[in-house]
C-alpha cells in the first residue's frame, strides 16, 4: 500500500465559469493573493493532499497543487464532485470537498471532515447544506454519477444520500459560520471577502 492509499484527498472545485464574477473567479485578487489559493493552502495546513479540479483549458494561477481536468459538459457541480470522486477512489480515499470560493475555512474544520466516520458529511447554516463543503466516501459514487448522468440538482441528491450536516452550533467550534461560510460569487461578496480578511489570512 503506498503512503497516499486511505488518506484523505482534498479537492478544491474550480470548475465553475465565474460568470456573476465577471470571469475567471480562480483568479479573482484577494488580499494579494489568487481566491482560490486560501482553500488550497487551508488543506494543506490540515495536512490534508490537495488537487485542484478545473474545466479543460481552464487558465489557473499557480496553486502548488495538482490539477486536473473534470469533463468540458455538463456545467454541473456534481461534475467536480464525481471526477475527484474518482481520483480519490482509486486509492480508497475519502474526499474532503472544497469550493474554490470558500476563503475563509479553517483547516481544523477540514481535519473534522476527513476524519468524520459518516460516507457523507456537509456543512449547514440555517437549514441549508453546503454540498461544495463536505466529506464523501468513495461508495458514494455510483449514486453520484447516476444523479450527474440525469443531471440532478445538487443539494437534492446529496440530501437524498441522508448526510450527517454539521450545523452552526457545530460549525461555531471552528469559528464564526457566516465567515466560514461566505462563498464569493460575486463582486460584492469579494468586497464582503475582503472586509473579512484579518491577520493571518494573507
Amino acid at each position: 500500500m503506498s503512503r497516499a492509499e486511505g488518506e484523505p484527498l482534498g479537492a478544491v472545485l474550480a470548475g465553475g465559469s465565474g460568470s456573476r464574477l465577471g470571469g475567471e473567479k480562480v483568479a479573482a485578487e484577494l488580499g494579494g493573493r489568487p481566491l482560490s489559493s486560501y482553500p488550497v493552502r487551508a488543506l494543506a495546513e490540515a495536512g490534508i493532499e490537495a488537487a485542484v479540479f478545473a474545466k479543460p483549458g481552464q487558465e489557473l494561477p499557480e496553486l502548488g497543487a495538482a490539477v486536473h481536468r473534470e469533463p468540458a459538459e455538463p456545467r454541473h457541480p456534481l461534475c467536480g464532485i464525481v471526477a475527484a470522486l474518482r481520483v480519490a477512489a482509486a486509492g480508497d480515499r475519502p474526499l474532503v470537498v472544497l469550493a474554490c470560493d470558500l476563503p475563509f475555512v479553517p483547516p481544523a474544520l477540514l481535519e473534522a471532515l476527513a476524519a468524520a466516520p459518516e460516507p457523507l458529511v456537509l456543512a449547514a447554516a440555517a437549514g441549508r447544506p453546503q454540498p461544495l463543503l463536505a466529506r464523501y466516501e468513495p461508495s458514494l459514487l455510483p449514486a453520484l454519477e447516476a444523479a450527474l448522468a440525469a443531471e440532478e440538482p445538487l443539494i437534492r441528491t446529496a440530501i437524498a444520500l441522508r448526510p450527517r450536516l454539521l450545523g452552526e452550533d457545530e460549525l461555531a467550534r471552528f469559528g464564526d459560520p457566516e465567515r466560514i461560510l461566505l462563498n464569493v460569487n460575486t463582486p460584492e461578496d469579494l468586497e464582503a471577502a475582503r472586509k473579512k480578511l484579518v491577520i493571518g489570512d494573507c
